[in-house]
């Protein structure tokens, strides 16, 4: 979340921040109740520090009637005392719960938009989209055909939206993730395998709302738990209430889950399939920082992203974010977007990976921190989050760019020694 300092300073660039990211929240009560919270507070010290004055002057009473005045104006005080600091801390809880919704401010050259529809083309991968001599198959064609993908199962299992995967598709899927990892682990990031669990409180860290009719997630009922919708969550909340030494930044990890969606409002076509699913395995990428390394990791999560994808042949474009469509906790973000022959009437682009620089939004509601050697105090690190592969979308922009006329699809070169094949469905 914001600091609340730099709201009260600059609450017209954060009213501003907030239309640019369509996000409706009452910045102004929430400086109204600032200001009057701080000015309650001096007034709680001063009736404080009052009542101590006149209860230090009972022992020095002259006589029994001196005493007994002294004890109820220092008693007078201190109900005056706990009044104002009932006060104080009902504006200070109200103001907290705005100030959870208001948004991260947005890196200046992010795109001003309502929604994707205003994100920036900044760069392409290294393979174009496929020309074909063939009508090509979407995935869920290819995975009927060789029986690789079973959504009906799912469906009698566990509900609409829950898949098999089987075959061959469960061998690419487990090669992507071996593939990834060993990438990621070349490139100094630990690889973790995080609990599908956590704390409401760490969701809420994080940006997520665990509850409410406008929720994403799965939660456990009437526990304070809830299914995980990314290992961004359990990977932010591993150092929770921690502070590290700036001589150990930046701390990068890898991590390997299932994430669970409930994909509220989701429909149409483009969203058919493997590609808006409710679970699916991800890996992700999580690095804790020092505030003057974060531009530079944000840039070198993007460039890993690119690299995975231009590895697997499939053919991408790299967008920056705009602000409609940052999420709150967000400064700035790329989205991957892969092209997908089998989307649309002729194909599109579909989102496939996104890397944010989150900087001290995250790490201050969840009270991460570092210090230095010899200086005092501490100051909250900056996060950034990246996924490698989400599995089901990697999956998909595999089976359609690499299909063959008779239906087979020809392995990525780089996946091939560990499957131990060069075409599956042959």
């Amino acid at each position: 979340m914001l600091d609340r300092k730099y709201i009260l300073a600059n609450g017209d660039a954060v009213k501003q921040n907030c239309a640019n990211r369509n996000v409706t929240v009452d910045v102004d009560r929430f400086i109204e109740l600032e200001s009057a919270r701080k000015q309650k507070l001096q007034e709680v010290q001063e009736l404080n520090t009052a009542s101590n004055e006149r209860s230090k002057l009972i022992g020095k009473a002259q006589d029994e009637a001196e005493r007994e005045s002294l004890k109820d104006e220092a008693r007078a005080l201190r109900d005056k005392k706990d009044a104002a600091q009932g006060e104080h801390d009902r504006m200070d809880d109200e103001a907290r719960q705005i100030q959870l919704f208001i948004p991260n401010m947005a890196h200046p050259d992010c795109p001003v938009g309502v929604d994707d529809k205003s994100n920036l083309e900044l760069a392409r991968g290294k393979h174009e989209p496929r020309g074909f001599n063939f009508k090509p198959l979407d995935h869920l064609e290819l995975g009927e055909k060789h029986d690789w993908i079973d959504f009906e199962g799912g469906a009698r299992t566990t509900g609409n939206g829950f898949y098999f995967l089987k075959g061959d598709l469960v061998l690419l899927d487990l090669a992507l993730q071996q593939f990834a990892v060993s990438e990621l682990s070349k490139r100094g990031f630990l690889p973790t395998i995080t609990p599908d669990l956590a704390q409401d409180s760490v969701l809420e860290g994080i940006g997520f709302n665990p509850r409410g009719p406008e929720t994403q997630i799965y939660s456990v009922e009437n526990m304070n738990l809830s299914l995980i919708g990314t290992a961004e969550i359990t990977l932010g909340g591993l150092y929770s209430g921690k502070t590290m030494m700036d001589t150990d930044l930046p701390i990068k990890l890898c991590g390997i889950s299932h994430c669970y969606r409930t994909e509220a409002g989701a429909a149409g076509r483009a969203s058919r399939g493997l590609y808006r699913v409710h679970q699916f395995t991800k890996i992700e990428m999580f690095a804790f920082t020092l505030p003057e390394q974060s531009d530079e990791i944000h840039e070198e999560l993007r460039q890993i992203e690119c690299d995975l994808f231009d590895a697997i042949g499939v053919p991408f474009r790299v967008v920056d974010t705009a602000t409609g469509d940052l999420g709150g906790p967000a400064y700035r973000k790329y989205d991957l977007e892969a092209w997908m022959p089998g989307r649309g009437d002729a194909g599109e682009w579909g989102e496939v990976t996104s890397t944010s620089n989150c900087t001290d939004y995250q790490s201050r509601r969840l009270n991460i921190r570092y210090k230095q050697k010899d200086k005092k105090g501490t100051n909250f690190v900056h996060t950034l989050n990246g996924t490698a592969f989400a599995l089901s979308r990697a999956l998909i922009s595999i089976l359609e760019n690499h299909q063959n006329e008779d239906g087979s699809v020809t392995i990525p070169e780089v996946l091939r020694p560990i499957m131990g094949k060069d075409v599956m469905g042959k």
